[in-house]
């Protein structure tokens, strides 16, 4: 079987059970069949509006099926779907939509951009139009989905791959009548991914609208959820949830756990190995460019304790020094991956020039080692490092070690100007009550060098990471000059 369009595999999928429940979120939920004929339907609503095979549309809407629905109708009339979170100030939003340049805005009123075509969340198609298949069309691109990056300027990272599906070569973690479910935004990638992927391959996909860790649980037990891909965060939140309640819901269902999107502390990995089984676990790594990636299941992990695994692309890793000289094994640089189909093949911006490359290895700024196995170790961003007392400092092992303490529900390290060292360690911290700084120095000196012990806290009420389990650290830093 040739790859499909996403419209034309919708269709297919809901030939062979228009009934099967294909999306449940927060008390409503929606067969494939009504999916596949409501995003028709809405798919000419978009096409009376301006909306063109190759262009932009632009989703302001929470986790939901009108979201799922409306990416379908973007792909049916070959366009490209573009969500962005609900939950950014009016300002950012306005900055991404204003890169985007869509043809249509989903989810905003029209006096909010008054320049660009839009409907507002909850609007719905005239009944009088038709729910029949459309001309089939492939969108040249999968999505285009937002990024601040490091540096908070909005861009658009965009695959350059099409949006087809090949249900022959699908990925075998998606199995038909099974239960996916998705904690994140579907303005990250994974969530995104996960979504689709599932919707097509027959599995009912159990979206949450905002992450809550009892209900994570709750929705596990209620729907024998066999697949899902966490961040840290949510590891965390959920490991801290009273021991009673986490172990009293069956979770047996369970046969996939991934972790990404953020470093994840070791201790809560093994933490979460002892709970679930290596059989379970596993961690990836890869930025959203889809330049390479890696992955490690729980076993593999437990002989290589806080590696992310190793590459799962033909090209393989290579980690260079500022020079772009090679490093050996265990010394931390930045990491270099080669596309498999090549340089330069598998994403572009729109907002920003392309990253790094050197000799066709392509980078996004992390950092990381491999050891004598080829195992990747992941350190911080290029632009994240501190450099205090001629010293290098990678925030995430600061952070790793300050969310082990029960009070820390999560924190950032940045570097500020210091007349001294160049600059000094300081950690931005949520914490349950009143911020104890010596209890802090105490259990960080138990873990840490001296030299990596922040120099100052700073006590925040609000959480430092969004929904994909990222922090910004620039604009925490500019923040505090």
């Amino acid at each position: 079987m040739t790859r499909q369009s996403y419209g034309r595999a919708l269709g297919e999928t809901a030939a062979l059970d228009p009934d099967r429940r294909a999306v449940v979120c927060e008390g409503d939920s929606i067969s494939v069949g009504e999916l596949d004929l409501r995003s028709n339907r809405l798919a000419r609503a978009y096409a009376e509006r301006g909306v063109k095979e190759g262009d932009r549309v632009s989703f302001c809407l929470p986790n939901g099926i009108e979201l799922i629905t409306g990416c379908f109708a973007a792909w049916k009339l070959g366009a490209v779907p573009s969500p962005l979170s609900d939950r950014l100030p009016g300002p950012e939003r306005d900055a991404i939509l204003s890169v985007a340049a869509p043809a249509l805005v989903v989810g905003i009123e029209a006096d909010v951009r008054p320049e660009m075509a839009s409907v507002p969340r909850g609007f719905q198609p005239d009944a009088q139009l038709s729910a029949e298949p459309l001309p089939d069309r492939t969108a040249p691109h999968e999505r285009a989905l937002a990024s601040g990056g490091s540096t908070g300027i909005p861009k658009l990272i965009i695959p350059k791959s099409e949006a087809a599906y090949d249900r022959e070569n699908a990925s075998p973690l998606f199995k038909a009548k099974r239960a996916v479910l998705v904690p994140g935004p579907l303005s990250h990638a994974v969530p995104f991914s996960a979504t689709f992927q599932g919707i097509l391959a027959g599995c009912e996909v159990v979206v949450m609208g905002r992450f809550d860790a009892s209900r994570f649980l709750e929705l596990i037990e209620a729907h024998r959820v066999d697949r899902v891909s966490v961040v840290p965060t949510m590891m965390l939140r959920i490991w801290r949830l009273p021991v009673e309640e986490r172990l009293a819901r069956d979770v047996s269902s369970l046969e996939f756990v991934m972790s990404g999107g953020a470093p994840l502390p070791a201790w809560l990995m093994r933490a979460w190995i002892e709970w679930l089984g290596p059989e379970v676990m596993h961690e990836a790594f890869g930025p959203s460019e889809r330049i390479g990636g890696t992955f490690i299941n729980g076993t593999e992990w437990l002989a290589h304790p806080g590696s992310v695994g190793r590459s799962t692309t033909a090209g393989g890793i290579r980690i260079l020094d500022a020079e772009r000289n090679e490093l050996p094994a265990g010394e931390m640089g930045e990491i270099f991956m080669m596309p498999t189909a090549g340089p330069g093949s598998t994403y572009q911006y729109v907002g920003a020039k392309a990253n790094a490359s050197h000799e066709g290895w392509e980078s996004v700024g992390d950092m990381g080692y491999l050891d004598a196995d080829g195992y990747l170790y992941l350190g911080d961003r290029r632009t994240d490092m501190i450099l205090s007392g001629g010293r290098n400092v990678y925030p995430a092992e600061i952070e790793a070690a300050l969310v082990e303490h029960p009070s820390v529900r999560s924190c950032a390290v940045i570097g500020l100007p210091d007349e001294e060292f160049g600059q000094r360690i300081h950690a931005v911290v949520e914490s349950e009550g009143d911020l104890d700084e010596e209890a802090l120095r105490d259990h960080l000196e138990a873990r840490l060098v001296r030299y990596k012990i922040p120099r100052s806290f700073e006590a925040v009420g609000e959480s430092l990471r969004n929904e994909a389990g990222k922090v910004r650290r620039s604009a925490l830093r500019s923040a505090r000059l």
